[in-house]
C-alpha cells in the first residue's frame, strides 16, 4: 500500500497505487434542498446508456429517499457496519477507511451484492424518519419528522477503490479530466470491482459478461456539454464543472466556490477513504445532525449555517452560483456577480448565462386604457 493524501481527511491514508491526480478533476454540486425526486435525471440516463441486454436492472443515475432509502439495498448501512464505529477529530478523521480496515490478503472493505439487492431503487421513498403522530410540531424548522431526497451518480473518485481492487487494471482514471471508465476489453467480470465500490456504482452486466458503469457523458464533457442528468434536471440543483484541491481553489469557478470557499458542498460518506468528487449540499430542515454528520462529514453544520445565510439574502454571490445551476447546457467554468445579476461563462470563455439573482416584479395597472378592459391578474 502506498501513502497518499486525501484532503477530505486531512491527513494521508493508504491506498493500492501511487497518489496521481489528473490534470483537472470533472465534479459536481447536488443540492439536495431542491431535489424534487421527479427522477428525469434517472430517466435521462438510463434511456441514453444502460437500455441493452442485461442492463434492465441498471440505473447508473437514482434518486433515493433518505434515510430509509437505498439502491442497491441498505448498500451504505452494510459497508458502514462492516467499517465499525470510527471518530473525527475537528476536521481531521482518525478512524480507518475501507483501504485500513481491510483484512489480511485483502486491498478493501468490502461485500457483494446479491442479484436481489438491486430489486428495490425505490424502497423507503417518501418514508419519513419516524412514525407520523399527532404529538408532534412538524411546523418548525428543523423537522422533528422529516425524509429528503439524494440523487447519486459514480463519484468517480479520486482514488477509486473499484481501481485499486480489479486484478485485471480495467478500470482507468482519465489523465485529462478524472473521469472514471471501464475498458471493456480487458474486464473479465470478476467483479472485484462490484464488490469493492462502496457506493455500488459499478454493475455487472449478465449477458455481457463484463461490468459497466457510469461514464460522466465524456463525449459531451470533451465538447464543453453537460451531462445527460445534469443538463434535463427539472428542480436545477446541479452544478457541474471541474474541483481542485484546496490549495489551488479557483473562487471564480463554481464548483470551487461551492466547495472550497463556501464550504456549503460536502462529499458523501467521506469517512470511506475515496476522496469523492461529488458534493453535496446538505438539507436544512432535518433535525438529527448526528445523521448528516455520518453522510457527509463534519462540516455539515457549517455548510447549513452559509446556506441559510444565502437564503435570508445575505450572501449574494453564494445566491448567484446556485442560479446558474443549468442555466445553459455548457460547462460553465468561470462566474461573476455584478450588482444583482450573475454572469457565467464557458471552458472558451463565452458568456453563455446572464440571470438576475432576484426575478424582477412588474406589477401593471389595473385598468389598460389602449384596450379598455380591466384585468384581473395585476402582479
Amino acid at each position: 500500500m502506498a501513502e497518499v493524501y486525501n484532503w477530505q481527511l486531512n491527513r494521508t491514508m493508504q491506498y493500492p497505487f501511487q497518489e496521481s491526480r489528473p490534470k483537472k478533476q470533472a465534479g459536481a454540486v447536488f443540492d439536495t434542498n431542491k431535489c424534487i425526486a421527479c427522477q428525469t435525471c434517472t430517466i435521462a440516463c438510463k434511456t441514453t446508456w444502460t437500455s441493452g441486454k442485461g442492463q434492465e436492472y441498471m440505473l447508473w443515475n437514482n434518486v433515493e429517499t433518505k434515510p430509509w432509502g437505498s439502491y442497491p439495498l441498505a448498500y451504505d448501512a452494510r459497508i458502514l457496519s462492516l467499517l465499525g464505529a470510527q471518530s473525527w477529530n475537528g476536521s481531521t478523521y482518525q478512524g480507518k477507511t475501507i483501504f485500513e480496515a481491510a483484512p489480511q490478503g485483502e486491498k478493501v472493505l468490502r461485500w457483494l451484492p446479491e442479484d436481489l439487492d438491486w430489486a428495490y431503487p425505490n424502497k423507503g421513498e417518501d418514508e419519513t424518519r419516524d412514525v407520523m403522530s399527532e404529538d408532534r410540531f412538524y411546523l418548525r424548522m428543523p423537522h422533528d419528522n422529516w425524509f429528503f431526497y439524494l440523487p447519486r451518480i459514480c463519484n468517480h473518485c479520486t482514488y477509486p477503490a473499484c481501481l485499486g481492487s480489479c486484478p485485471r487494471t480495467a478500470i482507468y482514471k482519465r489523465p485529462e479530466d478524472g473521469i472514471v471508465l471501464v475498458d471493456q476489453q480487458r474486464c473479465r467480470g470478476y467483479r472485484e470491482c462490484v464488490a469493492s465500490c462502496p457506493y455500488k456504482k459499478v454493475m455487472y452486466n449478465h449477458v455481457t459478461r463484463i461490468s459497466e458503469k457510469c461514464v460522466l457523458c465524456f463525449p459531451a464533457v470533451e465538447k464543453g456539454f453537460l451531462t445527460r442528468c445534469m443538463r434535463t434536471c427539472i428542480g436545477k440543483i446541479r452544478t457541474f464543472g471541474y474541483v481542485s484541491t484546496p490549495d489551488k481553489a479557483d473562487p471564480e469557478n463554481p464548483v470551487d466556490f461551492l466547495v472550497h470557499v463556501r464550504k456549503v458542498a460536502l462529499p458523501l460518506l467521506p469517512q470511506l477513504g475515496l476522496e469523492p468528487n461529488i458534493y453535496y449540499i446538505p438539507p436544512i430542515h432535518v433535525s438529527d445532525m448526528r445523521f448528516l454528520k455520518m453522510l457527509f462529514g463534519p462540516g455539515a453544520p457549517g455548510a447549513i449555517e452559509a446556506y441559510l445565510k444565502a437564503m435570508r439574502g445575505e450572501d449574494m454571490e453564494l445566491l448567484g452560483v446556485l442560479e446558474l445551476n443549468v442555466a445553459s447546457d455548457r460547462i460553465i467554468s468561470k462566474f461573476r456577480v455584478e450588482g444583482e445579476t450573475v454572469i457565467g461563462w464557458d471552458v472558451n470563455g463565452d458568456e453563455v448565462a446572464r440571470i438576475p439573482i432576484k426575478e424582477p416584479e412588474v406589477v401593471r395597472p389595473e385598468f389598460d386604457p389602449s384596450v379598455q378592459v380591466y384585468r384581473y391578474n395585476v402582479g
